[in-house]
């Protein structure tokens, strides 16, 4: 009996930071701080320092390979942030984070290059620009400080933009598929240049931007092609944590997310995905590797059933 070829599933690029390797066997979970009074879930308002860092330990004994601070809100919502204000809420704590953790990677989530500066000090491995190189310094000063970068995709809006009635159209029409191009086209276009600004391939990012730009209906469309992400050839970010193309495909509020986003983890996870932007750190981390598990790219930790002889 001939047994069916399985489906060729997309490869996750390796990323390489701080001297690690993230991969299909090792994905990676991305803990997120919010040095903020006004984050859009209030689990992560960690506006005191000391609440920060508690996180930050938190998030690492749970599983966290990567830690991704920002000073801003991302929505429209919320209270006006200056770069001033910004560094003073980012940099203490990437300063202690980097004091206690050596050797974990530290992500600044910022679309501003004078932020990306103020930070390098503390040893920044990568900047997560989610506004598309708003700042086109930015990129120049995640190369010239030797850090990563995350190439994302907004549909062209500023910073703190909502996207309200967004449509996509090219010259093949704006069929529900017009967005992914739109996506892919920008992702291909940031990640050249941050190439051509001095970053290696294996440092560069591209992030799909779920939410960001796009209504629900562009968010379900652009997950269900990580795939064709996937295939640019870089490691992927997917930020899915309780975001609202989840809330609105499940009509629930911010705190009732969690299950309606781990599926949307193992839909990314099994398409491609390397890194995984998450609050609820501990069970996005075994999703991802139960998934790894499956795919055949991670081995089991036990074996109580044992092994058939080779």
């Amino acid at each position: 009996m001939t047994l069916p070829t399985p489906v060729d599933l997309p490869r996750p690029a390796a990323l390489r930071l701080r001297g690690q390797v993230f991969d299909a066997s090792r994905p990676a979970v991305m803990a997120v701080i919010n040095r903020t009074r006004d984050s859009f879930w209030a689990g992560n308002r960690l506006a005191a320092v000391e609440d920060a860092v508690a996180a930050l330990h938190a998030a690492v004994e749970q599983g966290a390979d990567i830690v991704d601070v920002g000073g801003v809100r991302a929505g429209a919502e919320g209270e006006h942030v200056g770069a001033t204000e910004e560094i003073s809420r980012v940099v203490p704590f990437l300063e202690a984070a980097r004091a206690a953790y050596p050797s974990l990677v530290l992500s600044l989530d910022t679309w501003r290059s004078e932020v990306a500066l103020a930070a390098a000090p503390v040893g920044l491995d990568l900047v997560n620009d989610t506004w598309a190189g708003h700042d086109p310094d930015l990129v120049h000063v995640a190369a010239q400080v030797g850090a990563g970068v995350v190439c994302s995709h907004t549909g062209g809006l500023p910073p703190r933009t909502d996207p309200v009635g967004m449509r996509y159209a090219d010259e093949h029409g704006d069929d529900e598929l017009a967005v992914v191009r739109d996506v892919l086209r920008t992702l291909r276009t940031g990640a050249r240049r941050a190439r051509e600004a001095g970053i290696p391939r294996e440092r560069i990012l591209v992030d799909p931007t779920l939410d960001f730009g796009k209504t629900t209906r562009h968010s379900l469309v652009t997950l269900r092609h990580t795939a064709d992400v996937a295939a640019l050839g870089y490691p992927v970010l997917q930020a899915l944590s309780r975001k609202d193309f989840v809330g609105e495909t499940l009509d629930l509020s911010v705190d009732e997310r969690l299950e309606g986003t781990l599926a949307a983890t193992a839909v990314a996870a099994w398409l491609g995905t390397t890194v995984f932007r998450a609050h609820d750190v501990r069970a996005t981390r075994r999703v991802v590797d139960m998934v790894a598990g499956i795919r055949g790219d991670r081995a089991p930790l036990l074996t109580v059933r044992g092994e058939p002889a080779q």
